[in-house]
Protein backbone atom coordinates (compact mmCIF):
# COMPACT_ATOMS: atom_id res chain seq x y z
CA UNK A 1 0.00 0.00 0.00
CA UNK A 2 1.79 3.46 -1.08
CA UNK A 3 0.34 6.79 0.49
CA UNK A 4 0.75 10.32 -0.60
CA UNK A 5 2.92 12.81 1.39
CA UNK A 6 0.75 15.46 3.07
CA UNK A 7 2.87 18.95 3.13
CA UNK A 8 2.43 21.39 5.93
CA UNK A 9 2.99 24.80 3.72
CA UNK A 10 3.54 26.75 6.89
CA UNK A 11 6.61 24.79 7.71
CA UNK A 12 7.69 24.99 4.06
CA UNK A 13 7.81 28.75 4.00
CA UNK A 14 9.64 28.99 7.02
CA UNK A 15 11.80 26.57 5.63
CA UNK A 16 12.29 28.71 3.12
CA UNK A 17 12.49 32.04 4.80
CA UNK A 18 14.79 30.97 7.50
CA UNK A 19 17.44 28.48 5.99
CA UNK A 20 16.85 28.65 2.11
CA UNK A 21 16.78 32.04 1.61
CA UNK A 22 19.07 34.72 3.24
CA UNK A 23 16.50 37.44 3.23
CA UNK A 24 12.57 37.47 1.62
CA UNK A 25 13.68 40.09 -0.16
CA UNK A 26 14.83 37.63 -3.18
CA UNK A 27 11.03 37.48 -3.90
CA UNK A 28 11.79 40.21 -6.12
CA UNK A 29 14.66 37.93 -7.96
CA UNK A 30 11.93 35.41 -8.21
CA UNK A 31 9.23 37.29 -9.39
CA UNK A 32 11.12 38.36 -12.40
CA UNK A 33 12.54 35.05 -13.17
CA UNK A 34 9.58 33.89 -13.44
CA UNK A 35 8.26 36.92 -15.86
CA UNK A 36 11.71 36.86 -18.09
CA UNK A 37 11.01 32.92 -18.69
CA UNK A 38 7.61 33.72 -19.84
CA UNK A 39 8.79 36.45 -22.02
CA UNK A 40 11.60 34.48 -23.20
CA UNK A 41 8.89 31.44 -24.15
CA UNK A 42 6.17 33.58 -25.52
CA UNK A 43 9.05 35.14 -28.11
CA UNK A 44 10.03 31.36 -29.19
CA UNK A 45 6.61 31.32 -30.82
CA UNK A 46 6.18 34.77 -31.25
CA UNK A 47 9.54 36.33 -32.05
CA UNK A 48 8.30 39.83 -32.07
CA UNK A 49 5.86 40.04 -28.90
CA UNK A 50 6.44 42.72 -26.30
CA UNK A 51 8.75 42.04 -23.30
CA UNK A 52 7.73 44.22 -20.86
CA UNK A 53 7.56 43.93 -16.86
CA UNK A 54 5.39 46.05 -14.36
CA UNK A 55 5.76 46.33 -10.94
CA UNK A 56 2.61 48.37 -9.28
CA UNK A 57 2.88 48.79 -5.91
CA UNK A 58 -0.48 50.34 -5.09
CA UNK A 59 -3.68 50.20 -1.92
CA UNK A 60 -1.19 48.05 0.22
CA UNK A 61 -0.69 45.15 -2.01
CA UNK A 62 2.12 44.36 -4.70
CA UNK A 63 0.98 43.44 -9.19
CA UNK A 64 3.46 42.51 -10.98
CA UNK A 65 2.49 42.22 -15.10
CA UNK A 66 4.23 40.36 -17.98
CA UNK A 67 3.73 39.87 -21.39
CA UNK A 68 4.89 36.36 -20.84
CA UNK A 69 3.49 33.22 -22.92
CA UNK A 70 0.72 32.90 -19.73
CA UNK A 71 -0.80 29.14 -18.33
CA UNK A 72 -4.10 27.26 -19.33
CA UNK A 73 -6.32 25.91 -16.90
CA UNK A 74 -4.65 22.80 -16.83
CA UNK A 75 -1.54 24.03 -16.23
CA UNK A 76 -2.45 25.95 -13.25
CA UNK A 77 -4.03 22.99 -11.55
CA UNK A 78 -1.00 21.13 -12.65
CA UNK A 79 2.02 23.35 -11.93
CA UNK A 80 1.08 26.37 -9.38
CA UNK A 81 -0.76 23.51 -6.86
CA UNK A 82 2.06 21.68 -7.13
CA UNK A 83 4.89 21.96 -4.71
CA UNK A 84 8.28 21.37 -5.90
CA UNK A 85 6.96 20.82 -9.56
CA UNK A 86 8.95 23.49 -11.57
CA UNK A 87 6.99 25.34 -14.45
CA UNK A 88 9.94 25.16 -16.54
CA UNK A 89 9.21 21.74 -18.02
CA UNK A 90 9.46 20.53 -21.46
CA UNK A 91 5.75 20.88 -22.51
CA UNK A 92 5.98 24.95 -22.37
CA UNK A 93 9.46 24.56 -23.29
CA UNK A 94 11.03 25.81 -20.49
CA UNK A 95 13.45 23.10 -20.13
CA UNK A 96 15.92 24.59 -22.74
CA UNK A 97 19.21 26.78 -21.18
CA UNK A 98 17.61 29.70 -22.51
CA UNK A 99 15.40 30.35 -19.53
CA UNK A 100 16.25 31.05 -15.75
CA UNK A 101 14.42 29.04 -13.54
CA UNK A 102 15.59 25.70 -12.67
CA UNK A 103 13.48 25.20 -9.53
CA UNK A 104 9.71 24.86 -8.43
CA UNK A 105 9.83 26.70 -5.81
CA UNK A 106 10.01 30.87 -7.32
CA UNK A 107 6.73 31.41 -6.65
CA UNK A 108 6.18 29.66 -3.54
CA UNK A 109 9.43 32.16 -1.92
CA UNK A 110 6.66 34.70 -2.40
CA UNK A 111 5.27 33.55 1.20
CA UNK A 112 7.93 34.89 2.26
CA UNK A 113 6.72 38.65 2.91
CA UNK A 114 2.63 37.63 1.52
CA UNK A 115 -0.36 35.60 3.11
CA UNK A 116 -1.94 34.84 -0.19
CA UNK A 117 -0.94 35.27 -3.73
CA UNK A 118 -3.60 35.97 -6.55
CA UNK A 119 -2.73 34.68 -10.17
CA UNK A 120 -4.63 35.87 -13.35
CA UNK A 121 -2.74 34.36 -15.94
CA UNK A 122 -3.92 33.76 -19.96
CA UNK A 123 -2.30 31.73 -22.71
CA UNK A 124 -3.04 32.33 -26.56
CA UNK A 125 -6.86 32.21 -26.77
CA UNK A 126 -7.10 30.55 -23.79
CA UNK A 127 -9.59 31.82 -21.24
CA UNK A 128 -8.00 34.05 -18.29
CA UNK A 129 -7.87 31.86 -14.88
CA UNK A 130 -7.35 32.86 -11.91
CA UNK A 131 -5.39 30.85 -9.05
CA UNK A 132 -5.34 32.18 -5.33
CA UNK A 133 -2.86 30.53 -2.88
CA UNK A 134 -2.79 30.80 0.84
CA UNK A 135 -0.08 30.36 3.27
CA UNK A 136 -1.93 28.10 4.91
CA UNK A 137 -2.05 25.43 2.14
CA UNK A 138 -5.49 25.78 0.64
CA UNK A 139 -5.98 26.96 -3.08
CA UNK A 140 -8.48 27.67 -5.67
CA UNK A 141 -8.88 28.43 -9.10
CA UNK A 142 -11.67 29.83 -11.07
CA UNK A 143 -12.53 31.44 -15.05
CA UNK A 144 -13.42 35.04 -14.04
CA UNK A 145 -15.62 36.83 -16.26
CA UNK A 146 -13.48 39.65 -16.53
CA UNK A 147 -10.87 38.55 -19.50
CA UNK A 148 -7.39 39.58 -19.76
CA UNK A 149 -6.76 41.50 -23.20
CA UNK A 150 -3.87 40.28 -24.18
CA UNK A 151 -1.46 36.84 -22.74
CA UNK A 152 0.06 37.20 -19.83
CA UNK A 153 0.64 36.79 -16.08
CA UNK A 154 -0.60 39.04 -13.37
CA UNK A 155 0.59 38.42 -9.68
CA UNK A 156 -0.70 39.92 -6.80
CA UNK A 157 0.99 39.63 -3.17
CA UNK A 158 -0.89 40.39 -0.17
CA UNK A 159 1.55 40.97 2.71
CA UNK A 160 1.89 39.29 5.40
CA UNK A 161 1.29 40.74 8.97
CA UNK A 162 4.49 42.80 9.92
CA UNK A 163 5.84 42.53 6.66
CA UNK A 164 4.15 45.31 4.64
CA UNK A 165 7.14 46.93 4.31
CA UNK A 166 8.47 44.78 1.69
CA UNK A 167 5.90 45.37 -0.64
CA UNK A 168 6.42 49.40 -0.09
CA UNK A 169 7.13 51.45 -3.35
CA UNK A 170 10.21 52.68 -2.54
CA UNK A 171 11.27 48.69 -2.00
CA UNK A 172 10.39 47.11 -4.62
CA UNK A 173 11.87 50.23 -7.02
CA UNK A 174 14.93 49.33 -4.95
CA UNK A 175 14.96 45.82 -4.72
CA UNK A 176 13.61 45.93 -9.36
CA UNK A 177 16.42 48.18 -9.97
CA UNK A 178 19.22 45.79 -7.44
CA UNK A 179 18.10 42.67 -10.07
CA UNK A 180 16.76 43.74 -12.80
CA UNK A 181 18.47 46.72 -14.03
CA UNK A 182 20.03 44.92 -16.64
CA UNK A 183 17.62 42.62 -18.26
CA UNK A 184 17.11 43.28 -21.84
CA UNK A 185 13.63 43.79 -21.26
CA UNK A 186 11.41 46.69 -20.10
CA UNK A 187 10.99 46.72 -16.81
CA UNK A 188 9.17 48.95 -14.54
CA UNK A 189 8.00 50.09 -11.36
CA UNK A 190 4.98 52.07 -11.25
CA UNK A 191 5.52 54.81 -14.49
CA UNK A 192 9.26 54.86 -13.78
CA UNK A 193 11.49 52.64 -15.86
CA UNK A 194 14.49 50.83 -14.02
CA UNK A 195 17.62 50.82 -16.30
CA UNK A 196 21.38 51.20 -15.61
CA UNK A 197 22.40 51.83 -18.88
CA UNK A 198 25.15 49.71 -20.63
CA UNK A 199 25.96 46.87 -18.44
CA UNK A 200 29.34 46.77 -17.15
CA UNK A 201 30.36 43.52 -19.60
CA UNK A 202 29.17 45.34 -22.54
CA UNK A 203 31.57 47.27 -25.15
CA UNK A 204 30.00 49.78 -26.84
CA UNK A 205 32.26 50.44 -30.55
CA UNK A 206 30.87 54.40 -30.03
CA UNK A 207 32.47 54.53 -26.61
CA UNK A 208 36.15 55.84 -25.96
CA UNK A 209 38.26 54.12 -23.97
CA UNK A 210 38.43 56.61 -22.06
CA UNK A 211 34.54 56.93 -21.42
CA UNK A 212 34.23 53.17 -20.87
CA UNK A 213 36.75 54.00 -18.03
CA UNK A 214 34.93 56.66 -16.47
CA UNK A 215 31.58 54.75 -16.82
CA UNK A 216 33.27 51.48 -15.11
CA UNK A 217 34.97 53.78 -12.15
CA UNK A 218 31.67 54.69 -11.28
CA UNK A 219 29.88 51.60 -11.68
CA UNK A 220 32.66 50.08 -8.96
CA UNK A 221 32.04 53.38 -6.98
CA UNK A 222 28.36 52.75 -6.66
CA UNK A 223 28.26 48.94 -6.67
CA UNK A 224 31.88 47.94 -4.54
CA UNK A 225 32.13 51.41 -3.00
CA UNK A 226 35.72 51.65 -4.42
CA UNK A 227 37.33 53.37 -7.04
CA UNK A 228 39.14 50.62 -8.61
CA UNK A 229 43.26 50.65 -9.43
CA UNK A 230 42.43 49.26 -13.04
CA UNK A 231 40.25 47.14 -14.71
CA UNK A 232 40.31 43.69 -16.56
CA UNK A 233 38.06 42.53 -19.16
CA UNK A 234 37.08 38.68 -18.23
CA UNK A 235 36.03 36.06 -20.29
CA UNK A 236 34.79 32.54 -20.34
CA UNK A 237 33.49 31.30 -23.41
CA UNK A 238 32.80 28.05 -22.02
CA UNK A 239 30.21 29.16 -19.88
CA UNK A 240 29.02 32.10 -21.62
CA UNK A 241 30.97 34.03 -18.97
CA UNK A 242 31.54 38.05 -19.49
CA UNK A 243 32.73 40.82 -17.21
CA UNK A 244 35.33 42.90 -15.37
CA UNK A 245 37.21 42.28 -12.46
CA UNK A 246 37.83 45.42 -10.72
CA UNK A 247 41.33 45.67 -8.92
CA UNK A 248 41.56 47.12 -5.16
CA UNK A 249 42.91 50.34 -4.70
CA UNK A 250 44.18 49.33 -1.33
CA UNK A 251 45.50 45.67 0.22
CA UNK A 252 43.03 43.14 0.82
CA UNK A 253 42.99 40.37 3.77
CA UNK A 254 43.88 37.39 2.37
CA UNK A 255 42.02 35.70 5.28
CA UNK A 256 38.60 36.79 4.17
CA UNK A 257 36.41 35.12 1.16
CA UNK A 258 36.21 37.14 -1.71
CA UNK A 259 32.71 37.71 -3.13
CA UNK A 260 31.66 38.98 -6.26
CA UNK A 261 28.20 40.03 -8.12
CA UNK A 262 27.22 37.88 -10.54
CA UNK A 263 24.19 37.95 -12.83
CA UNK A 264 22.40 34.78 -14.68
CA UNK A 265 21.49 35.92 -18.10
CA UNK A 266 21.30 39.37 -17.05
CA UNK A 267 19.65 39.30 -13.79
CA UNK A 268 21.24 39.50 -10.27
CA UNK A 269 22.00 36.23 -9.02
CA UNK A 270 23.74 37.81 -5.83
CA UNK A 271 26.17 40.10 -4.71
CA UNK A 272 28.02 37.93 -2.61
CA UNK A 273 29.10 35.06 -4.89
CA UNK A 274 32.37 33.22 -4.04
CA UNK A 275 34.21 31.43 -5.63
CA UNK A 276 34.67 32.04 -9.06
CA UNK A 277 37.63 33.27 -8.89
CA UNK A 278 40.96 31.02 -7.66
CA UNK A 279 41.81 31.96 -4.15
CA UNK A 280 44.85 33.62 -4.64
CA UNK A 281 42.87 36.13 -6.87
CA UNK A 282 41.73 38.20 -3.41
CA UNK A 283 43.21 41.45 -4.97
CA UNK A 284 40.12 42.08 -7.27
CA UNK A 285 35.81 42.40 -7.04
CA UNK A 286 33.96 40.90 -10.04
CA UNK A 287 30.91 41.66 -12.16
CA UNK A 288 30.17 39.08 -14.37
CA UNK A 289 27.31 37.50 -16.18
CA UNK A 290 26.96 33.67 -17.24
CA UNK A 291 24.38 31.78 -19.48
CA UNK A 292 25.71 28.33 -18.23
CA UNK A 293 26.85 28.46 -14.66
CA UNK A 294 24.15 26.83 -12.31
CA UNK A 295 23.11 28.18 -9.48
CA UNK A 296 21.56 26.21 -6.26
CA UNK A 297 18.52 25.76 -5.20
CA UNK A 298 18.40 29.68 -3.02
CA UNK A 299 20.11 30.83 -6.08
CA UNK A 300 22.52 32.56 -3.83
CA UNK A 301 25.74 30.53 -4.91
CA UNK A 302 27.09 28.53 -7.84
CA UNK A 303 27.13 24.84 -8.12
CA UNK A 304 30.90 24.02 -7.29
CA UNK A 305 30.71 21.40 -10.29
CA UNK A 306 33.62 20.86 -13.22
CA UNK A 307 32.38 23.73 -15.62
CA UNK A 308 32.72 26.46 -12.44
CA UNK A 309 36.19 24.95 -11.76
CA UNK A 310 36.91 25.12 -15.49
CA UNK A 311 35.78 28.69 -15.51
CA UNK A 312 37.98 29.42 -12.22
CA UNK A 313 41.06 28.43 -14.05
CA UNK A 314 39.92 30.33 -17.22
CA UNK A 315 39.46 33.78 -15.63
CA UNK A 316 42.45 33.27 -13.41
CA UNK A 317 44.35 32.63 -16.87
CA UNK A 318 43.07 36.12 -17.29
CA UNK A 319 44.21 38.02 -14.37
CA UNK A 320 47.26 36.37 -14.90
CA UNK A 321 47.51 37.50 -18.77
CA UNK A 322 46.60 41.05 -17.55
CA UNK A 323 49.75 41.08 -15.07
CA UNK A 324 52.16 39.82 -17.37
CA UNK A 325 51.19 42.70 -20.04
CA UNK A 326 51.79 45.18 -17.21
CA UNK A 327 54.73 44.01 -16.68
CA UNK A 328 55.82 44.37 -20.65
CA UNK A 329 53.85 47.79 -21.43
CA UNK A 330 53.80 49.94 -18.16
CA UNK A 331 56.47 48.36 -15.33
CA UNK A 332 56.11 51.89 -13.33
CA UNK A 333 52.03 51.01 -12.84
CA UNK A 334 53.07 47.23 -12.36
CA UNK A 335 55.52 48.12 -9.47
CA UNK A 336 52.99 50.26 -8.35
CA UNK A 337 50.29 47.22 -8.00
CA UNK A 338 53.12 44.76 -6.99
CA UNK A 339 53.63 47.36 -3.67
CA UNK A 340 50.01 46.97 -2.69
CA UNK A 341 48.80 43.45 -3.78
CA UNK A 342 52.46 41.55 -3.64
CA UNK A 343 50.79 38.55 -1.23
CA UNK A 344 48.17 37.81 -4.02
CA UNK A 345 50.70 37.83 -6.81
CA UNK A 346 53.30 35.98 -4.35
CA UNK A 347 50.65 33.59 -3.54
CA UNK A 348 49.67 32.83 -6.75
CA UNK A 349 53.55 32.31 -8.03
CA UNK A 350 53.89 29.41 -5.43
CA UNK A 351 52.44 27.15 -8.10
CA UNK A 352 52.75 28.94 -10.96
CA UNK A 353 55.87 29.26 -13.05
CA UNK A 354 55.24 32.54 -14.86
CA UNK A 355 54.35 34.63 -12.23
CA UNK A 356 57.58 33.68 -10.53
CA UNK A 357 59.34 35.00 -13.20
CA UNK A 358 57.72 38.21 -12.78
CA UNK A 359 57.80 38.36 -9.33
CA UNK A 360 61.71 37.68 -9.71
CA UNK A 361 62.08 40.68 -12.18
CA UNK A 362 60.27 42.85 -10.36
CA UNK A 363 59.58 42.23 -6.75
CA UNK A 364 61.99 43.90 -4.42
CA UNK A 365 63.59 41.72 -1.44
CA UNK A 366 64.67 42.53 1.89
CA UNK A 367 68.54 41.97 1.86
CA UNK A 368 71.76 42.75 4.15
CA UNK A 369 72.57 44.74 0.44
CA UNK A 370 69.48 47.12 0.79
CA UNK A 371 66.45 46.13 -1.18
CA UNK A 372 66.99 44.44 -4.50
CA UNK A 373 64.85 42.27 -6.69
CA UNK A 374 65.82 38.71 -7.10
CA UNK A 375 67.21 39.41 -11.00
CA UNK A 376 69.20 42.45 -9.85
CA UNK A 377 70.83 40.20 -6.38
CA UNK A 378 72.13 37.43 -9.01
CA UNK A 379 72.93 40.11 -11.49
CA UNK A 380 75.37 40.98 -8.54
CA UNK A 381 76.41 38.16 -6.72
CA UNK A 382 75.48 34.85 -8.82
CA UNK A 383 73.95 32.83 -5.98
CA UNK A 384 71.49 33.91 -4.21
CA UNK A 385 71.80 32.77 -0.10
CA UNK A 386 68.74 33.04 1.68
CA UNK A 387 67.48 32.33 5.19
CA UNK A 388 64.00 30.42 5.48
CA UNK A 389 62.62 32.85 8.33
CA UNK A 390 63.52 36.77 9.69
CA UNK A 391 64.72 35.69 13.10
CA UNK A 392 67.12 34.02 11.02
CA UNK A 393 67.75 36.96 8.38
CA UNK A 394 68.10 39.11 11.63
CA UNK A 395 70.37 36.98 13.79
CA UNK A 396 73.29 36.53 10.40
CA UNK A 397 72.11 39.44 8.26
CA UNK A 398 74.92 42.17 9.57
CA UNK A 399 77.53 39.38 10.21
CA UNK A 400 76.98 37.45 7.35
CA UNK A 401 77.19 41.49 5.48
CA UNK A 402 80.80 41.87 7.17
CA UNK A 403 81.87 38.11 5.81
CA UNK A 404 80.85 39.32 2.51
CA UNK A 405 78.19 36.96 2.00
CA UNK A 406 75.15 39.15 0.47
CA UNK A 407 71.98 37.53 2.19
CA UNK A 408 67.93 37.50 1.15
CA UNK A 409 65.37 37.92 3.59
CA UNK A 410 63.10 34.79 2.92
CA UNK A 411 61.27 34.66 6.18
CA UNK A 412 58.21 36.76 5.00
CA UNK A 413 54.81 35.05 3.49
CA UNK A 414 55.56 33.36 0.35
CA UNK A 415 59.17 34.04 0.12
CA UNK A 416 61.21 30.85 1.59
CA UNK A 417 58.85 29.16 -0.83
CA UNK A 418 58.77 31.25 -3.29
CA UNK A 419 63.05 31.09 -3.33
CA UNK A 420 63.37 27.48 -2.89
CA UNK A 421 61.54 27.14 -6.33
CA UNK A 422 63.50 29.95 -8.34
CA UNK A 423 65.94 27.42 -10.04
CA UNK A 424 62.90 25.46 -11.43
CA UNK A 425 61.26 28.51 -12.93
CA UNK A 426 64.61 30.64 -13.73
CA UNK A 427 66.78 28.72 -15.97
CA UNK A 428 70.57 28.97 -14.54
CA UNK A 429 69.30 30.97 -11.14
CA UNK A 430 71.50 29.33 -8.41
CA UNK A 431 69.89 29.02 -5.13
CA UNK A 432 71.16 28.31 -1.55
CA UNK A 433 69.85 28.20 2.20
CA UNK A 434 71.77 29.53 4.69
CA UNK A 435 71.41 28.17 7.75
CA UNK A 436 72.85 29.24 11.11
CA UNK A 437 75.17 26.42 11.58
CA UNK A 438 75.93 27.12 7.99
CA UNK A 439 76.99 30.27 8.81
CA UNK A 440 79.13 29.22 11.81
CA UNK A 441 81.26 27.23 8.97
CA UNK A 442 81.86 30.16 6.91
CA UNK A 443 83.89 31.77 9.75
CA UNK A 444 87.05 31.93 10.76
CA UNK A 445 88.85 28.97 12.86
CA UNK A 446 91.18 30.24 15.46
CA UNK A 447 94.87 29.02 14.96
CA UNK A 448 95.60 25.52 16.52
CA UNK A 449 97.61 26.98 19.27
CA UNK A 450 94.78 29.38 20.49
CA UNK A 451 91.99 26.50 20.71
CA UNK A 452 94.28 24.33 22.52
CA UNK A 453 95.10 27.86 24.93
CA UNK A 454 91.37 28.41 24.92
CA UNK A 455 90.08 25.00 25.89
CA UNK A 456 89.73 25.44 29.65
CA UNK A 457 88.12 28.58 28.80
CA UNK A 458 85.64 27.16 26.89
CA UNK A 459 85.22 24.26 28.72
CA UNK A 460 83.69 26.79 31.45
CA UNK A 461 82.18 28.61 29.44
CA UNK A 462 80.26 25.61 27.94
CA UNK A 463 79.08 24.51 31.70
CA UNK A 464 77.69 27.84 32.59
CA UNK A 465 75.59 27.98 29.44
CA UNK A 466 74.66 24.31 30.09
CA UNK A 467 71.71 25.31 32.27
CA UNK A 468 70.71 27.29 28.91
CA UNK A 469 70.43 24.90 26.76
CA UNK A 470 73.30 26.89 24.60
CA UNK A 471 76.37 25.23 22.58
CA UNK A 472 79.76 27.67 22.67
CA UNK A 473 81.52 28.01 20.11
CA UNK A 474 85.01 30.45 19.58
CA UNK A 475 85.32 31.81 16.05
CA UNK A 476 86.93 35.34 14.78
CA UNK A 477 84.67 37.13 12.17
CA UNK A 478 83.71 40.74 11.44
CA UNK A 479 82.42 43.48 12.61
CA UNK A 480 85.19 42.99 15.15
CA UNK A 481 82.80 45.35 17.22
CA UNK A 482 80.49 42.58 18.41
CA UNK A 483 81.53 40.33 21.23
CA UNK A 484 78.93 37.57 20.21
CA UNK A 485 76.74 36.37 17.83
CA UNK A 486 73.26 34.08 19.22
CA UNK A 487 72.73 31.67 16.29
CA UNK A 488 69.27 29.29 16.41
CA UNK A 489 67.92 27.50 13.27
CA UNK A 490 64.20 26.51 12.54
CA UNK A 491 64.84 22.76 13.09
CA UNK A 492 66.74 23.93 16.93
CA UNK A 493 63.86 26.21 17.77
CA UNK A 494 61.10 24.15 17.17
CA UNK A 495 62.75 21.34 19.63
CA UNK A 496 63.57 23.32 21.58
CA UNK A 497 59.38 24.44 21.97
CA UNK A 498 58.34 20.74 22.18
CA UNK A 499 60.91 19.92 25.20
CA UNK A 500 59.18 22.48 27.06
CA UNK A 501 56.38 21.61 26.58
CA UNK A 502 56.88 18.12 27.23
CA UNK A 503 58.31 18.94 30.47
CA UNK A 504 55.51 21.06 31.42
CA UNK A 505 53.46 18.38 30.34
CA UNK A 506 51.34 15.69 32.73
CA UNK A 507 52.86 11.68 31.84
CA UNK A 508 50.64 10.73 28.61
CA UNK A 509 51.48 14.11 26.61
CA UNK A 510 55.36 14.09 28.09
CA UNK A 511 55.61 9.99 26.44
CA UNK A 512 53.91 11.71 23.28
CA UNK A 513 56.18 14.44 22.87
CA UNK A 514 58.76 12.05 23.56
CA UNK A 515 58.65 10.41 19.90
CA UNK A 516 59.20 13.82 18.33
CA UNK A 517 62.22 14.91 20.94
CA UNK A 518 64.05 11.65 20.42
CA UNK A 519 67.72 11.31 18.97
CA UNK A 520 70.63 13.78 19.09
CA UNK A 521 69.96 17.21 20.51
CA UNK A 522 70.20 20.32 18.62
CA UNK A 523 71.05 23.24 20.73
CA UNK A 524 71.27 27.16 19.57
CA UNK A 525 75.00 27.98 19.30
CA UNK A 526 76.48 31.47 21.23
CA UNK A 527 79.71 31.84 18.72
CA UNK A 528 82.06 33.91 21.07
CA UNK A 529 84.33 36.60 18.96
CA UNK A 530 87.90 36.28 19.62
CA UNK A 531 88.27 38.96 17.15
CA UNK A 532 86.67 41.69 19.64
CA UNK A 533 88.73 42.87 22.61
CA UNK A 534 86.37 42.65 25.57
CA UNK A 535 85.56 38.66 24.80
CA UNK A 536 89.27 38.03 24.43
CA UNK A 537 89.46 40.10 28.06
CA UNK A 538 86.86 37.93 29.09
CA UNK A 539 88.95 34.87 27.94
CA UNK A 540 91.67 35.89 30.19
CA UNK A 541 90.96 37.02 33.70
CA UNK A 542 92.41 33.55 35.36
CA UNK A 543 89.25 35.02 38.06
CA UNK A 544 86.47 32.16 37.77
CA UNK A 545 83.38 34.22 38.97
CA UNK A 546 84.83 37.14 36.97
CA UNK A 547 84.10 35.04 33.83
CA UNK A 548 80.85 33.94 34.88
CA UNK A 549 79.54 37.15 34.95
CA UNK A 550 81.25 37.98 31.85
CA UNK A 551 79.99 34.78 29.93
CA UNK A 552 76.14 35.24 31.14
CA UNK A 553 76.41 38.86 30.32
CA UNK A 554 77.69 38.47 26.71
CA UNK A 555 74.97 35.75 26.26
CA UNK A 556 72.30 37.73 27.42
CA UNK A 557 73.02 40.51 25.17
CA UNK A 558 74.03 38.42 22.01
CA UNK A 559 69.99 37.12 22.72
CA UNK A 560 68.72 40.60 23.08
CA UNK A 561 70.62 41.44 19.58
CA UNK A 562 68.85 38.46 18.01
CA UNK A 563 65.43 39.77 19.26
CA UNK A 564 65.06 36.88 21.17
CA UNK A 565 62.69 36.58 24.10
CA UNK A 566 64.46 35.64 27.35
CA UNK A 567 63.16 32.92 29.20
CA UNK A 568 63.11 32.94 32.92
CA UNK A 569 66.63 31.12 33.21
CA UNK A 570 67.97 33.93 31.01
CA UNK A 571 66.38 36.40 32.54
CA UNK A 572 67.93 35.19 35.87
CA UNK A 573 71.09 34.62 34.46
CA UNK A 574 71.32 38.55 33.39
CA UNK A 575 69.65 39.82 36.59
CA UNK A 576 73.13 37.77 38.17
CA UNK A 577 75.40 39.18 35.55
CA UNK A 578 74.10 42.74 35.82
CA UNK A 579 74.11 43.15 39.71
CA UNK A 580 77.87 40.91 39.98
CA UNK A 581 79.70 42.81 37.54
CA UNK A 582 77.92 45.93 39.06
CA UNK A 583 79.40 44.82 42.89
CA UNK A 584 82.59 44.07 41.15
CA UNK A 585 83.18 47.45 39.63
CA UNK A 586 82.55 49.41 42.98
CA UNK A 587 85.12 46.67 44.77
CA UNK A 588 83.45 44.26 46.46
CA UNK A 589 82.87 40.77 46.34
CA UNK A 590 79.13 39.14 45.06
Amino acid sequence: MSFTFRVDLRGVVDLLSHHLYATPRVYVRELLQNAVDAITARRLEEPRARGEIWFEPADGVLRVHDTGIGLTEAQVHELLATIGRSSKRDDLGFARHEFLGQFGIGLLSCFTVADEIRVVTRRGDEPTVLWTGFSDGRYAVELPERQRDEPGTTVTLVPRRGEEHWLSGRTVRELAGLYGSMLPFEVRVGDEPVAAGLPPWERDPAESPAARRARLTAYAREAFGFEPFDMIDLSAPEAGVRGVAFVLPAPANPAVRVAHRVYLKQMLLSEGIEGLLPPWAFFVRCVVDTTELRPTASREALYDDGLLEQVRDTLGDGLRGWLTRLGTTDPVRLRQFLEIHHLGVKALAVHDDEMLRLVHEWWPFETNVGRLTLAEFLDRYAVVRYTASVDEFRQMGSVAAAQQIPLVNGGYVYDAELLSRLSAAVPGAAVEELTPADLTLRLDQLPPADEVALRPFQALAQRILDRQGVEVVVRSFDPAGLPALYLLDGDAALQGDMRRIRDGSDELWSSLFDAFTSGPEQRPQLVLNHRNPLTRQAMHTGDEELTTYAIEGLYTQALLLARQPLTPAATAAFNQSFLGLLTRAMGGRA
